[in-house]
């Protein structure tokens, strides 16, 4: 074993490591605060200088990170955030949080990802940890990141420590949090898994080491891919089942009595977050240097991706049986966040219904609770909305209501009293009702 390796164990087994975190969004900061709570001091990194500032002045912009606690952490001097990368010097792990879309067609986004690497390694030196936790396609961790961190000269598996260990956040789930979903951590080398293991087993209720990084990799891919396909599948039913006048929730509630072989899935307006419309295609853009057609996890990508286009025609047709157009149609959408009780808007499936309402001629307004203001979106940079008061006379004045995210926090007696025309597409009526249709 290298000095190097023994050295960094003991101040990890100690918690006199200072662990340094870059990219401070809903993957990195809850990983911040968990160090934190277990004793370990912590930089955060990131190119954004207001989330820098907000941060260090005690503020966070994530809904289930209080401030309170932030300036806790503050005030015993065992965090701070900084844009200044010189800082990774000083640091005896890095861990890697950042972004990896997809392009405008549909391929792997990794410059976050690389960029972050080529600047760890400006200032890596002997004795670091590296580890990559943002989703990605089997082969980033050897194939892309160490031939850029190698280019220091320093040996990887001896000089310096290279792992993946994918992230498994999954906002306001209440049952699980960072520190209780089990770790899966893989090296570049035995010496690398056992340093990113104990590390993680200091933090996480349980680790589970892979044989490498790929297959770490691959895992998340699976993880994501199986819920991807699972949804399109029920989203497709939902739809057949439409037309035979079969209600697909009383299908699934039904289904869910079996104890073996099945497992619940729920359809929606299509599906939203970081992970499930995108980490997909990392895997069918990988597969094609093995000349092998992924024809199965685009076709559920496809599926998937046309459901606000379902949401939107079935308004359109519910607004026509009442002899109202689309156009000048007052639409209001409840919920902007891809999912209930959280505030992240990543890939949500309302920003498409929005754009394809207005592409119609309506006018659209949205109330999300959590989501005061949409703006600033990748795809949508035509969008910038404010949450719209949700009161008794907006609801009235409403053609039709599309519920797209359904909130614990919304009042569904009192919104289908109110509003002429309400489009469901998250099961939140349950009773049948006259002015109440499902999509």
């Amino acid at each position: 074993m290298s000095q190097e390796l023994l050295a960094l164990e003991r101040k990890i087994r100690s918690k006199h490591a200072h662990i340094g975190i870059i990219g401070l969004g809903y993957v990195g900061l809850p990983l911040v605060k968990l160090f934190l709570t277990k004793g370990f001091r912590v930089t955060g990194f990131d190119i954004d200088p207001k989330k820098v500032s907000s941060l260090n002045r005690g503020r966070s912009y994530i809904r289930h990170i209080s401030t309170q606690e932030l300036r806790s952490f503050l005030g015993k001097k065992a965090f701070r955030a900084s844009g200044d990368f010189a800082g990774l010097r000083k640091m005896d792990v890095i861990i890697i949080c950042v972004p990896t879309p997809l392009d405008v067609h549909k391929n792997p986004d990794l410059s976050y990802v690389l960029g972050s690497t080529r600047v760890i390694a400006r200032y890596l030196r002997k004795g670091q940890l590296v580890i990559l936790e943002s989703t990605t396609y089997p082969g980033t961790t050897d194939e892309e990141m160490l031939p850029i961190l190698a280019e220091s000269g320093l040996r990887p598996g001896r000089d310096f420590f290279l792992a993946f260990s994918p992230e498994r956040e999954d906002p306001g789930n209440t049952s699980y949090s960072t520190g209780t979903i089990p770790k899966v951590v893989g090296g570049l080398t035995p010496d690398c898994r056992r340093l990113a293991r104990l590390l993680y087993d200091q933090i996480i209720i349980r680790t589970v080491p892979v044989s490498s990084t790929r297959v770490a990799e691959a895992v998340k891919l699976l993880e994501n891919i199986f819920r991807s396909v699972n949804i399109a599948l029920v989203n497709e039913l939902k739809i057949i089942f439409e037309r035979m006048d079969i209600d697909v929730w009383e299908v699934i509630q039904a289904a869910s009595s079996k104890p073996f072989g099945y497992m619940p899935f729920y359809p929606g307006p299509g599906y939203g977050g970081h992970c499930i419309p995108v980490d997909p295609f990392y895997l069918t853009y990988k597969a094609k240097e093995v000349d092998y057609p992924t024809k199965f996890i685009e076709l559920a990508g496809e599926i998937n991706t046309r459901m606000p286009y379902y949401v939107v025609n079935k308004t359109i047709e519910a607004l026509n049986r009442r002899g109202k157009s689309i156009r000048n149609a007052r639409i209001l959408i409840l919920g902007l966040a891809y999912k209930k009780d959280i505030d992240d808007t990543r890939e949500s499936p309302a920003l498409k219904i929005i754009s394809l309402f207005m592409e119609n001629g309506a006018r659209v307004a949205y109330n999300d609770p959590y989501v005061p203001h949409c703006a600033g979106h990748r795809e949508y940079p035509h969008l910038d909305l404010r949450s719209a008061a949700l009161t008794t006379r907006r609801l009235r004045a409403s053609d039709a209501v599309i519920i797209v995210t359904d909130h614990s926090v919304y009042d569904y007696d009192w919104i289908v009293r109110n509003a002429p025309l309400v489009v469901d597409t998250r099961n939140a009526i349950k009773k049948k009702r006259k002015s109440v249709t499902k999509a």
